[in-house]
Protein backbone atom coordinates (compact mmCIF):
# COMPACT_ATOMS: atom_id res chain seq x y z
CA UNK A 1 0.00 0.00 0.00
CA UNK A 2 1.62 3.52 -0.41
CA UNK A 3 1.55 4.15 2.54
CA UNK A 4 5.00 6.66 3.82
CA UNK A 5 5.85 5.20 7.67
CA UNK A 6 9.14 7.21 8.97
CA UNK A 7 8.94 5.11 12.24
CA UNK A 8 9.23 1.97 10.15
CA UNK A 9 12.06 3.44 8.13
CA UNK A 10 13.97 4.53 11.98
CA UNK A 11 16.43 2.41 13.76
CA UNK A 12 15.28 -0.46 15.58
CA UNK A 13 17.96 -3.02 16.19
CA UNK A 14 17.10 -3.95 19.40
CA UNK A 15 16.80 -6.63 21.84
CA UNK A 16 18.05 -10.02 20.23
CA UNK A 17 18.54 -8.12 16.81
CA UNK A 18 21.25 -6.28 18.80
CA UNK A 19 23.47 -9.34 19.46
CA UNK A 20 22.31 -10.63 15.79
CA UNK A 21 20.75 -8.57 13.75
CA UNK A 22 21.25 -6.53 10.71
CA UNK A 23 19.75 -3.15 9.54
CA UNK A 24 20.31 -2.18 5.79
CA UNK A 25 19.38 1.21 3.96
CA UNK A 26 19.19 1.23 0.31
CA UNK A 27 19.50 4.03 -2.35
CA UNK A 28 20.06 3.82 -6.05
CA UNK A 29 19.91 6.09 -8.72
CA UNK A 30 20.97 7.12 -12.39
CA UNK A 31 23.75 10.30 -13.20
CA UNK A 32 24.29 11.24 -16.33
CA UNK A 33 28.42 11.99 -17.25
CA UNK A 34 29.03 16.15 -17.04
CA UNK A 35 30.58 16.11 -20.37
CA UNK A 36 29.56 12.68 -22.82
CA UNK A 37 26.10 12.29 -21.30
CA UNK A 38 27.30 8.73 -20.37
CA UNK A 39 24.45 7.21 -18.18
CA UNK A 40 25.24 5.07 -14.36
CA UNK A 41 23.52 4.26 -11.86
CA UNK A 42 25.07 4.73 -8.56
CA UNK A 43 24.20 3.39 -5.14
CA UNK A 44 24.23 4.68 -1.48
CA UNK A 45 23.72 2.15 1.42
CA UNK A 46 23.82 2.59 5.38
CA UNK A 47 24.65 -0.99 7.05
CA UNK A 48 24.62 -1.88 10.78
CA UNK A 49 25.15 -5.29 11.89
CA UNK A 50 25.46 -6.47 15.73
CA UNK A 51 25.40 -2.96 17.07
CA UNK A 52 25.74 -4.19 21.03
CA UNK A 53 28.70 -6.18 20.02
CA UNK A 54 30.44 -3.33 19.01
CA UNK A 55 32.99 -1.31 21.11
CA UNK A 56 35.76 1.54 20.12
CA UNK A 57 36.70 -0.05 16.87
CA UNK A 58 34.54 -1.65 14.46
CA UNK A 59 34.48 -5.85 14.35
CA UNK A 60 35.45 -6.75 11.12
CA UNK A 61 34.54 -10.42 11.08
CA UNK A 62 36.21 -11.42 7.72
CA UNK A 63 39.90 -9.92 9.91
CA UNK A 64 42.25 -12.72 10.81
CA UNK A 65 42.35 -11.40 14.33
CA UNK A 66 39.33 -11.77 15.22
CA UNK A 67 38.03 -14.85 12.87
CA UNK A 68 40.51 -16.49 15.63
CA UNK A 69 38.87 -15.33 18.66
CA UNK A 70 35.31 -15.87 17.09
CA UNK A 71 34.21 -12.87 17.61
CA UNK A 72 31.23 -11.95 15.06
CA UNK A 73 31.05 -8.87 12.89
CA UNK A 74 30.01 -5.71 14.60
CA UNK A 75 30.25 -2.04 12.78
CA UNK A 76 28.59 0.64 10.95
CA UNK A 77 29.24 0.40 7.21
CA UNK A 78 29.38 2.64 4.51
CA UNK A 79 28.25 0.88 0.50
CA UNK A 80 29.10 3.36 -2.34
CA UNK A 81 29.55 2.45 -5.65
CA UNK A 82 28.06 2.21 -9.11
CA UNK A 83 26.85 -0.82 -11.26
CA UNK A 84 28.84 -2.10 -14.37
CA UNK A 85 27.76 -0.46 -17.67
CA UNK A 86 26.19 -1.51 -20.99
CA UNK A 87 29.82 -3.06 -22.05
CA UNK A 88 29.56 -4.75 -18.15
CA UNK A 89 32.84 -2.36 -16.94
CA UNK A 90 33.05 0.20 -14.84
CA UNK A 91 31.47 -1.59 -11.75
CA UNK A 92 32.51 -1.13 -7.98
CA UNK A 93 31.65 -1.26 -4.60
CA UNK A 94 33.56 0.94 -2.15
CA UNK A 95 33.76 0.07 2.04
CA UNK A 96 33.93 2.26 5.11
CA UNK A 97 33.87 1.18 8.17
CA UNK A 98 33.16 2.46 11.57
CA UNK A 99 32.18 1.27 15.41
CA UNK A 100 28.86 2.31 16.64
CA UNK A 101 30.25 4.85 18.58
CA UNK A 102 30.63 7.01 15.71
CA UNK A 103 27.31 7.12 14.88
CA UNK A 104 24.94 9.70 15.40
CA UNK A 105 20.95 9.37 15.09
CA UNK A 106 17.83 10.46 15.74
CA UNK A 107 14.86 8.14 16.08
CA UNK A 108 11.82 9.31 13.70
CA UNK A 109 12.03 10.48 11.48
CA UNK A 110 15.65 9.16 10.74
CA UNK A 111 18.78 11.10 10.88
CA UNK A 112 21.80 9.58 10.45
CA UNK A 113 25.07 10.87 10.24
CA UNK A 114 28.82 8.78 10.92
CA UNK A 115 31.43 10.93 10.19
CA UNK A 116 31.24 13.29 6.86
CA UNK A 117 28.34 10.74 5.69
CA UNK A 118 25.22 12.14 6.57
CA UNK A 119 21.47 10.50 5.77
CA UNK A 120 18.11 11.94 6.33
CA UNK A 121 14.56 11.21 4.39
CA UNK A 122 15.30 14.23 2.38
CA UNK A 123 19.16 14.38 1.33
CA UNK A 124 22.36 11.99 1.59
CA UNK A 125 25.47 13.58 1.11
CA UNK A 126 29.48 11.88 1.89
CA UNK A 127 32.07 10.30 0.36
CA UNK A 128 34.19 7.26 0.64
CA UNK A 129 37.20 6.56 -0.54
CA UNK A 130 39.69 3.14 -0.30
CA UNK A 131 43.27 2.94 -1.72
CA UNK A 132 44.73 -0.15 -4.19
CA UNK A 133 46.59 -0.86 -0.29
CA UNK A 134 43.51 -0.79 1.25
CA UNK A 135 41.37 -3.08 -1.02
CA UNK A 136 43.93 -5.61 -0.88
CA UNK A 137 42.61 -6.64 2.27
CA UNK A 138 40.11 -9.57 1.94
CA UNK A 139 38.60 -8.18 5.45
CA UNK A 140 36.69 -4.94 3.82
CA UNK A 141 35.50 -6.77 1.08
CA UNK A 142 36.19 -3.29 -1.29
CA UNK A 143 37.18 -2.19 -4.41
CA UNK A 144 39.77 1.14 -4.70
CA UNK A 145 38.30 3.88 -5.76
CA UNK A 146 36.83 7.24 -4.89
CA UNK A 147 32.92 8.41 -4.71
CA UNK A 148 31.30 12.00 -3.35
CA UNK A 149 27.75 12.63 -3.54
CA UNK A 150 25.26 15.05 -2.55
CA UNK A 151 21.85 14.39 -3.51
CA UNK A 152 18.52 15.51 -2.19
CA UNK A 153 15.61 12.94 -1.99
CA UNK A 154 12.06 13.37 -2.86
CA UNK A 155 10.22 9.76 -1.95
CA UNK A 156 7.35 9.88 -3.65
CA UNK A 157 5.59 6.16 -3.66
CA UNK A 158 6.23 4.08 -0.82
CA UNK A 159 5.12 0.58 -0.19
CA UNK A 160 4.22 -0.22 3.84
CA UNK A 161 3.95 -4.13 4.36
CA UNK A 162 1.40 -3.96 6.95
CA UNK A 163 1.86 -6.43 9.52
CA UNK A 164 4.54 -8.34 8.04
CA UNK A 165 6.82 -5.78 9.11
CA UNK A 166 4.94 -4.99 12.40
CA UNK A 167 6.64 -5.00 16.01
CA UNK A 168 4.61 -8.30 16.67
CA UNK A 169 5.85 -10.04 13.78
CA UNK A 170 9.59 -9.60 14.63
CA UNK A 171 8.78 -10.42 18.62
CA UNK A 172 6.54 -13.89 16.90
CA UNK A 173 10.10 -14.43 14.78
CA UNK A 174 7.52 -14.53 11.35
CA UNK A 175 10.51 -14.01 9.51
CA UNK A 176 14.63 -14.13 8.57
CA UNK A 177 14.09 -10.72 7.45
CA UNK A 178 12.13 -7.97 6.95
CA UNK A 179 11.20 -5.54 4.71
CA UNK A 180 9.77 -1.33 4.06
CA UNK A 181 10.09 0.19 0.75
CA UNK A 182 9.57 4.12 1.99
CA UNK A 183 10.78 5.75 -1.49
CA UNK A 184 9.98 2.93 -3.96
CA UNK A 185 9.45 6.07 -6.77
CA UNK A 186 12.10 8.15 -5.30
CA UNK A 187 13.41 11.79 -7.26
CA UNK A 188 16.78 12.24 -6.23
CA UNK A 189 19.34 15.52 -7.59
CA UNK A 190 22.16 16.66 -7.12
CA UNK A 191 25.88 15.32 -7.85
CA UNK A 192 27.88 12.02 -8.10
CA UNK A 193 31.89 12.01 -8.41
CA UNK A 194 33.38 8.79 -9.22
CA UNK A 195 37.33 8.47 -9.27
CA UNK A 196 37.19 12.06 -10.33
CA UNK A 197 34.11 11.91 -12.86
CA UNK A 198 31.48 14.21 -12.28
CA UNK A 199 27.58 13.26 -12.66
CA UNK A 200 24.96 15.33 -12.79
CA UNK A 201 21.86 13.39 -11.34
CA UNK A 202 17.92 15.15 -12.94
CA UNK A 203 15.09 14.35 -10.66
CA UNK A 204 12.75 13.40 -14.16
CA UNK A 205 16.04 11.01 -15.75
CA UNK A 206 17.13 9.57 -12.26
CA UNK A 207 15.12 6.80 -11.32
CA UNK A 208 15.69 6.39 -7.72
CA UNK A 209 14.87 3.73 -5.51
CA UNK A 210 15.30 3.42 -1.90
CA UNK A 211 14.16 0.57 0.84
CA UNK A 212 15.15 -0.55 4.26
CA UNK A 213 15.46 -4.49 5.09
CA UNK A 214 16.39 -5.73 8.62
CA UNK A 215 16.52 -9.23 10.46
CA UNK A 216 18.50 -11.89 11.97
CA UNK A 217 19.92 -13.17 8.45
CA UNK A 218 19.31 -12.40 4.58
CA UNK A 219 16.60 -13.67 2.98
CA UNK A 220 17.89 -16.87 0.89
CA UNK A 221 16.64 -17.00 -1.89
CA UNK A 222 17.15 -13.09 -2.43
CA UNK A 223 14.64 -11.97 -5.48
CA UNK A 224 13.98 -7.98 -5.87
CA UNK A 225 12.42 -6.64 -9.06
CA UNK A 226 11.81 -2.41 -8.90
CA UNK A 227 11.33 -0.29 -12.18
CA UNK A 228 10.16 3.42 -11.63
CA UNK A 229 11.02 3.87 -15.29
CA UNK A 230 7.42 2.24 -16.61
CA UNK A 231 5.97 3.28 -20.53
CA UNK A 232 2.37 2.31 -21.33
CA UNK A 233 1.95 1.11 -24.15
CA UNK A 234 -2.09 2.19 -24.37
CA UNK A 235 -0.90 5.68 -24.15
CA UNK A 236 3.10 5.41 -25.37
CA UNK A 237 3.70 8.24 -22.04
CA UNK A 238 7.01 7.28 -19.68
CA UNK A 239 4.31 7.12 -15.95
CA UNK A 240 6.08 9.58 -13.85
CA UNK A 241 4.54 8.38 -10.65
CA UNK A 242 3.95 4.73 -11.54
CA UNK A 243 6.19 2.12 -9.96
CA UNK A 244 6.50 -1.69 -9.87
CA UNK A 245 8.29 -3.07 -6.32
CA UNK A 246 9.10 -7.14 -5.26
CA UNK A 247 10.39 -8.50 -2.75
CA UNK A 248 10.58 -12.27 -1.53
CA UNK A 249 10.11 -13.14 1.56
CA UNK A 250 10.43 -15.90 3.49
CA UNK A 251 7.91 -16.67 5.95
CA UNK A 252 7.89 -18.66 9.15
CA UNK A 253 5.25 -20.25 11.44
CA UNK A 254 6.63 -21.30 14.97
CA UNK A 255 10.05 -21.98 13.22
CA UNK A 256 8.88 -23.85 10.44
CA UNK A 257 9.51 -22.38 7.48
CA UNK A 258 6.79 -21.56 4.81
CA UNK A 259 6.35 -21.59 1.27
CA UNK A 260 8.57 -18.63 -0.09
CA UNK A 261 5.98 -15.79 -0.88
CA UNK A 262 7.10 -12.08 -2.99
CA UNK A 263 5.36 -8.78 -1.63
CA UNK A 264 4.43 -6.97 -4.80
CA UNK A 265 3.25 -3.26 -5.17
CA UNK A 266 2.00 -1.69 -8.32
CA UNK A 267 1.30 1.71 -8.63
CA UNK A 268 0.25 2.71 -11.97
CA UNK A 269 -1.67 6.08 -12.77
CA UNK A 270 -2.64 6.80 -9.04
CA UNK A 271 -4.09 3.58 -8.45
CA UNK A 272 -2.66 0.56 -6.29
CA UNK A 273 -2.40 -3.39 -7.04
CA UNK A 274 -1.05 -5.03 -4.04
CA UNK A 275 -0.56 -8.90 -3.97
CA UNK A 276 0.85 -10.18 -0.46
CA UNK A 277 0.31 -7.01 1.22
CA UNK A 278 -1.58 -6.37 4.35
CA UNK A 279 -5.19 -7.73 4.17
CA UNK A 280 -3.85 -9.38 0.71
CA UNK A 281 -1.25 -11.77 2.10
CA UNK A 282 -4.00 -14.51 2.30
CA UNK A 283 -5.59 -13.93 -0.59
CA UNK A 284 -2.84 -13.49 -3.03
CA UNK A 285 -1.49 -16.21 -4.97
CA UNK A 286 1.82 -15.90 -6.82
CA UNK A 287 3.96 -17.99 -8.87
CA UNK A 288 7.31 -17.42 -10.12
CA UNK A 289 9.98 -19.26 -11.92
CA UNK A 290 13.57 -18.10 -12.98
CA UNK A 291 15.63 -18.80 -15.95
CA UNK A 292 19.60 -18.46 -16.57
CA UNK A 293 21.25 -18.85 -19.49
CA UNK A 294 24.60 -17.95 -20.76
CA UNK A 295 24.19 -14.00 -20.82
CA UNK A 296 20.68 -13.58 -18.62
CA UNK A 297 18.89 -14.08 -15.38
CA UNK A 298 15.27 -14.22 -16.07
CA UNK A 299 12.03 -13.85 -13.76
CA UNK A 300 8.93 -14.44 -14.56
CA UNK A 301 5.87 -13.95 -12.35
CA UNK A 302 2.55 -14.19 -12.40
CA UNK A 303 0.84 -12.67 -9.01
CA UNK A 304 -3.48 -13.02 -8.39
CA UNK A 305 -5.54 -11.38 -6.01
CA UNK A 306 -9.26 -10.77 -5.56
CA UNK A 307 -9.37 -8.18 -8.29
CA UNK A 308 -6.41 -7.89 -10.34
CA UNK A 309 -4.09 -10.70 -12.09
CA UNK A 310 -0.27 -9.17 -13.24
CA UNK A 311 2.33 -11.14 -15.89
CA UNK A 312 5.19 -9.97 -15.05
CA UNK A 313 8.90 -10.57 -17.30
CA UNK A 314 11.81 -9.06 -16.39
CA UNK A 315 15.63 -9.94 -16.86
CA UNK A 316 18.88 -7.95 -16.52
CA UNK A 317 22.28 -9.23 -18.44
CA UNK A 318 24.98 -11.01 -16.52
CA UNK A 319 27.60 -8.64 -17.08
CA UNK A 320 25.69 -5.56 -15.78
CA UNK A 321 24.91 -7.27 -12.18
CA UNK A 322 27.57 -6.79 -9.46
CA UNK A 323 28.16 -9.32 -6.72
CA UNK A 324 27.60 -7.01 -3.47
CA UNK A 325 29.62 -8.17 -0.47
CA UNK A 326 28.22 -9.02 3.02
CA UNK A 327 28.92 -10.29 5.73
CA UNK A 328 25.84 -12.39 7.71
CA UNK A 329 25.18 -11.37 11.26
CA UNK A 330 26.70 -14.91 12.66
CA UNK A 331 29.98 -13.88 10.30
CA UNK A 332 29.39 -15.98 8.20
CA UNK A 333 30.14 -14.90 4.59
CA UNK A 334 27.32 -16.43 1.99
CA UNK A 335 28.88 -18.65 -0.73
CA UNK A 336 25.95 -17.75 -3.59
CA UNK A 337 26.78 -13.77 -3.74
CA UNK A 338 23.82 -11.44 -3.93
CA UNK A 339 23.93 -10.13 -7.52
CA UNK A 340 22.28 -6.76 -8.42
CA UNK A 341 22.11 -4.63 -11.18
CA UNK A 342 20.29 -1.43 -12.22
CA UNK A 343 19.48 -2.43 -16.53
CA UNK A 344 16.91 -4.49 -15.76
CA UNK A 345 14.14 -4.82 -18.57
CA UNK A 346 11.08 -6.55 -19.34
CA UNK A 347 7.15 -5.65 -19.40
CA UNK A 348 4.48 -6.12 -17.05
CA UNK A 349 0.57 -7.11 -17.87
CA UNK A 350 -2.32 -5.62 -15.79
CA UNK A 351 -5.56 -7.44 -16.20
CA UNK A 352 -9.12 -6.37 -14.45
CA UNK A 353 -11.18 -9.31 -13.25
CA UNK A 354 -14.36 -9.17 -14.59
CA UNK A 355 -16.95 -11.36 -14.17
CA UNK A 356 -16.50 -14.51 -16.73
CA UNK A 357 -12.78 -13.91 -16.77
CA UNK A 358 -10.07 -10.55 -17.01
CA UNK A 359 -9.46 -8.26 -19.24
CA UNK A 360 -6.11 -6.84 -20.08
CA UNK A 361 -5.76 -2.94 -18.27
CA UNK A 362 -2.20 -2.01 -20.16
CA UNK A 363 1.38 -3.27 -20.64
CA UNK A 364 3.86 -1.48 -19.27
CA UNK A 365 7.69 -1.60 -20.55
CA UNK A 366 10.02 -1.51 -17.83
CA UNK A 367 13.64 -0.45 -18.30
CA UNK A 368 16.31 0.82 -15.96
CA UNK A 369 14.88 -1.35 -13.27
CA UNK A 370 16.66 -2.57 -10.24
CA UNK A 371 17.31 -6.36 -9.96
CA UNK A 372 18.71 -8.13 -7.21
CA UNK A 373 19.19 -11.67 -7.10
CA UNK A 374 20.90 -15.16 -4.97
CA UNK A 375 19.21 -18.85 -5.77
Amino acid sequence: MNQSDLKRNAYMLRGSLAKKGYMRWWHSFSGMHSQTGKTRTFFIEFFIINPSLCGDMPILGRHPYYRKRGMRPAYVMVKAGAFPDADGSGGKQLHAFYPLSALRATKNPLVMQVEECFYSEDRLTGSVEVTDEEAEHRCLMSDAGYMEWDVEVNKAVSCHTGFLGSTLAQILNTADSYWHGEGIRSFFRGTVTLDGEVYLVSADTSYGYADKHWGHSFNRPWMQLACGRLTSRRTGNVLRHSVLAVNGCCPRFLCFPLKHRFLIQLSYTGEDFEFGLRKQFLFSKCNWETKENGKRYVWHIIARNRTAVIKISGSCTKAQMLPLRYESPDGSVPRSPLLAGGAGVGTVEIYRRVPGGRELLDTLDMSDGLCVYRP
